[in-house]
């Protein structure tokens, strides 16, 4: 169980490390962290996570899971296409400055539903608005990357993992709070992608 005291004294490349080892005995089946109600009487009355996940909505990608984790140790925002606004920036700081966690990671994943309406341009309530934010990741693509299909999937790939690394590097932009941590070497902030075939992430920043 993480305690303040062990979650302030987790620098952000060992919080990094944790998750990278978690997801390694996921996709090996040697999970450890089984016994939740147990863990929900430990962190009954106190959390202190080292660690915050942007990921997306779909079922199959549960960041809790995939990276072996126990309750109370990261804090997950979860939205289609793991895409920010000022409510999850908003979260993020209150899951760094507040909280403590020492770590950001936007987990993106392959066949993600969210990049696939934004690559066939769907229209459709307010999904046509939220398709906005996958603009910058759409604007990445060149002819060279062939027809702009949904269908296409080195091609959605591409956009996936672009989509990615351009919401974590807009943290620093859109949040002072969290480009402050991150420069006095507090904070770090990593893009990756999940595999829903495999279970495997792979780290892209």
């Amino acid at each position: 169980m993480f305690t303040p005291d062990r979650q302030k004294s987790t620098a952000p490349d060992a919080a990094f490390a944790r998750l990278k080892a978690g997801n390694d005995r996921f996709t090996s089946g040697k999970s450890i962290n089984c016994d939740l109600m147990a863990q929900v009487k430990e962190t009954a009355a106190n959390q202190s996570p080292y660690a915050a996940i942007l990921g997306c909505i779909d079922s199959r990608v549960t960041p809790e899971l995939v990276f072996d984790q126990r309750i109370g140790d990261v804090f997950c925002a979860r939205v289609a296409g793991n895409c920010v606004n000022t409510d999850i920036i908003g979260s993020l700081e209150y899951a760094t400055k507040v909280m403590g966690a020492r770590a950001i990671v936007v987990l993106g994943h392959n066949f993600c539903g969210a990049i696939k309406s934004a690559v066939d341009d769907v229209k459709l309530g307010n999904i046509t608005e939220l398709l906005k934010n996958f603009q910058p990741a759409l604007a990445t693509l060149t002819a060279a990357d062939g027809h702009r299909d949904s269908h296409n999937y080195a091609l959605v790939q591409k956009v996936a993992e672009a989509n990615a690394r351009l919401t974590a590097a807009s943290l620093l932009d859109r949040s002072p709070v969290i480009k402050a941590q991150v420069e006095a070497g507090e904070v770090k902030i990593a893009a990756a992608m999940h595999d829903i075939t495999t279970g495997k992430v792979s780290w892209l920043t």
